[in-house]
Parts: C-alpha cells; sequence; structure tokens
C-alpha cells in the first residue's frame, strides 16, 4: 500500500494497460506520442514487473522495470532491473507515492535475486535518495564538418560502404552490437524485441529531417559496422547548410570506425554532424582536427543502484587487486548496510561480512556511481563523499574500481 490510505499499489494488469500509459504520458507534459510509439512501448512493457498506484478507478502513478543484462567491468552480463515509466500525477504529489513505488520495486528485485537497477532520470536530483548514483555519463557534439577534418587510420580505405534499408540490414547490426556490448561496461543485451527501438522513426518527430537511414561497412561481404542517421536539409544565402543528425554507429574495428565517421563528414549539402548520447571516450574525438570546433557537452546517463551489495560487488572484476574493508550507509534497504570485505582482481571477486575494521565508509549511492568503473572512488572522496579509514585504501580501491574504457548506456528505455 501507499502512505496515503486512499490508494492501492498492484501489479499492472494488461487491461489497464492504455489509462497506465495515459498517467505516464500526461506526467510528461501530455503530448500524445506516435502509434508506432505506443506499440512498441505496449509490446515491451512487462506487466508483471510493473504496478501502479490508483485512488479508485483512477490510475495516479506508474512504474515498472525492464528484464536487462548489463555488462560490467570484466564483460560479464549481470541481471539488471531497468527502471522504467516512472511518474506521479501532478494531483497526488508530496503523499508517499513515489517512495511507495521505490520501496515495493527495489523489495521486487531483490526477491528477484537480482543485484542492480538502473534507470534514467528525467530529473537527477530525485533518485539519490533511494540510493541510486551516476554511473554513466555521455558526450553531445555538434561538429562543424565543413572547418574540422579527420586523420584516420591505415586500412581505412580498404572499407567497403553501401546504403541499406534499416529494417533490411537490422539483424547483420544487431549481430555488430552482440559483439561489441560485452566490451564496455553499462551496454545493454538487446534480448527479443529490443531491436525494434533502433528502428523507431515516427514522422512526427522528425522536424522537417529524412527518414531514418542506414549505411553499412563489409568485409569480405560480412557486415562488420554500421551507422544509422538522419539528414536535416538547410539552406542560406551562402550555400547549402544541412545536418546529418546521427542516430548510432558501431564498429569493433579502428578502420572501419574511421571510415564510418568520414562517410558522416563528407555527405553532401551538409556543414554540421549532431552526435547525442556518445561515450564520453568515443574515439571520433581523438581523429577531428580541432576539438573546439565540436561544441561538446557532457550530461548525467545511466543511474546505478546496487541492490544486494555483496552479489553486485562480486559480479565485476577488478584491474588491479583490491582487499578492502567498505563501511556501507544504506537507509533505504538496510540489508546492505553495514562491513563488507571485497577481495578481487582481474580473475575474479569475493565480497562477503565482515566484522574487521573500516578502510573506507560511504553510502551505497556512492558504490553504485563507481561501479561500472566510470565515476573514481577517489574523486568522491576529494568530495567528501568517501571517507578514508586507513591510509592508502582510497587509491588503492579506486584504481581497482577503473575501467579501461568509460562505461556507456546506447539507447534510453
Amino acid at each position: 500500500m501507499a502512505s496515503d490510505l486512499a490508494t492501492e499499489l498492484r501489479v499492472l494488469r494488461r487491461q489497464d494497460w492504455d489509462e497506465w500509459y495515459d498517467t505516464l504520458i500526461r506526467a510528461f507534459g501530455g503530448v500524445p506520442e506516435s502509434a508506432q510509439e505506443r506499440e512498441l512501448w505496449e509490446t515491451l512493457t512487462e506487466t508483471d514487473r510493473s504496478f501502479g498506484v490508483w485512488d479508485g478507478d483512477a490510475c495516479v502513478g506508474t512504474a515498472g522495470a525492464f528484464s536487462f543484462r548489463l555488462t560490467v567491468p570484466g564483460g560479464a552480463s549481470v541481471r539488471a532491473a531497468g527502471v522504467t515509466m516512472v511518474s506521479v500525477a501532478a494531483t497526488h504529489r508530496r503523499r508517499g507515492v513515489l517512495t511507495a513505488m521505490m520501496r515495493r520495486q527495489l523489495d521486487d528485485v531483490r526477491e528477484w535475486g537480482w543485484p542492480l537497477a538502473v534507470l534514467t532520470a528525467s530529473e537527477p536530483a530525485i533518485y539519490g535518495r533511494f540510493g541510486y548514483g551516476v554511473g554513466t555519463y555521455a558526450v553531445t557534439g555538434e561538429i562543424d564538418t565543413k572547418q574540422v577534418r579527420l586523420s584516420v587510420p591505415p586500412g581505412t580505405d580498404d572499407v567497403r560502404l553501401r546504403y541499406a534499408e534499416p529494417a533490411d540490414s537490422l539483424g547483420a547490426c544487431e549481430a555488430v552490437y552482440a559483439r561489441v556490448a560485452p566490451s564496455r561496461p553499462g551496454m545493454v543485451a538487446r534480448t527479443p524485441g529490443w531491436e525494434r527501438l533502433m528502428l523507431l522513426d515516427p514522422e512526427s518527430g522528425r522536424e522537417g529531417a529524412s527518414p531514418l537511414q542506414c549505411v553499412v561497412a563489409e568485409r569480405d561481404g560480412e557486415v562488420v559496422g554500421y551507422a544509422r542517421f538522419q539528414v536535416k536539409p538547410d539552406w542560406e544565402p551562402t550555400g547549402p547548410q544541412g545536418k546529418v543528425l546521427l542516430r548510432d554507429v558501431e564498429a569493433p574495428d579502428p578502420a572501419v570506425y574511421a571510415a564510418l565517421w568520414r562517410f558522416l563528414f563528407d555527405i553532401d549539402l551538409t556543414s554540421k554532424l549532431l552526435t547525442r548520447g556518445r561515450p564520453v571516450d568515443d574515439a571520433w574525438q581523438y581523429l577531428v582536427s580541432d576539438i573546439r570546433r565540436c561544441s561538446l557537452r557532457v550530461r548525467d546517463s545511466l543511474h546505478v543502484r546496487l541492490v544486494e551489495v555483496g552479489a553486485a560487488l562480486e559480479a565485476r572484476t577488478y584491474q588491479a587487486p583490491v582487499d578492502v574493508v567498505f563501511e556501507v550507509a544504506d537507509d533505504f534497504c538496510p540489508w546492505n548496510a553495514g562491513r563488507w570485505r571485497l577481495s578481487g582482481d582481474a580473475k575474479g571477486a569475493t565480497c562477503e561480512r565482515t566484522t574487521d575494521p573500516a578502510d573506507l565508509a560511504l553510502s551505497v549511492r556512492e558504490l553504485g556511481a563507481a561501479y561500472l568503473g566510470g565515476v573514481s572512488l577517489a574523486s568522491l572522496g576529494a568530495a567528501g563523499r568517501v571517507r578514508e579509514l586507513r591510509r592508502g585504501a582510497l587509491g588503492e580501491a579506486a584504481v581497482g574500481f577503473g575501467s579501461a574504457v568509460a562505461p556507456w548506456l546506447p539507447h534510453g528505455f
């Protein structure tokens, strides 16, 4: 039950989905989605992992979870609840509805035996009090392709590129994605049905841009990379000023990757390339001649919550040996509170309860932020959010928790 006695929190029934989803849409401004979008999200909704809060016959709160597998440092694919579709009706704010839903959801995730919960936040300030920390960041850029040049590696000229219908090439592109996903923490294994998100292209959302286009890269007849994008034509008295709107690009090979980016830079009648939500260490930044003309901006992306501290810390590996005792504070999920000894290296880890003296003190929120290797424990320590109780422990743990590549969430949910 939610804290307000007039409301009921219950698992979503399929026949209630339309009203439940309409409540969500209204909370996010009330602008209707296209039939294509609505049908996709109805198909992907896992009703048995979703629930609503009802005041009589009216739905006044929504929350759901997707069954994800998330890549963690070391390459393991770990069960994680993809928290989604969270909303509270404006008429029922400050009545404990959100807290009740977060309480029920984390209890459920623990019961399912999943060590992690993750989400993307419309308002980042909301979820810290429930133990979520910002674990990944993403880069957006607007590249002046008339002024910026690319320096490409050997072999780039040997890559064959061709246009392909997005739907027809989807299987081959998803095979490339599946090869890439284990190599970067934060990436989600796309289970059947999720590939349709890559083709979502409602005409109402194009704002003057073309339908979705796709170019695939081939070697020996095999698709080894792809880019999906739109082109938005524009003309000024001085000539064409069109924009390339990059949706996504994947290629595990540097020369293939560079060939795709060179293609995007050279599309006729365009002068800008807009790229959104890319990894903070994305390699294109080291191919360009002038990074200042790329107008980079960084924002938060995936928020991470350790539902079971021991299981979560054991699920990943560590790039340098660690042997540290954490004193963990977790008011919202008190089963995590207390001391945990983490011992691990690049081959594996154990994390168990202990009565040994603590080396570091922090909340579960900081552990979530550092978990995927993109946020340094040392940086959190410098901000006063991690306390070092044994000299040298913070530096040791920070190195071990790091990742060779920045964690990254490739798409929203």
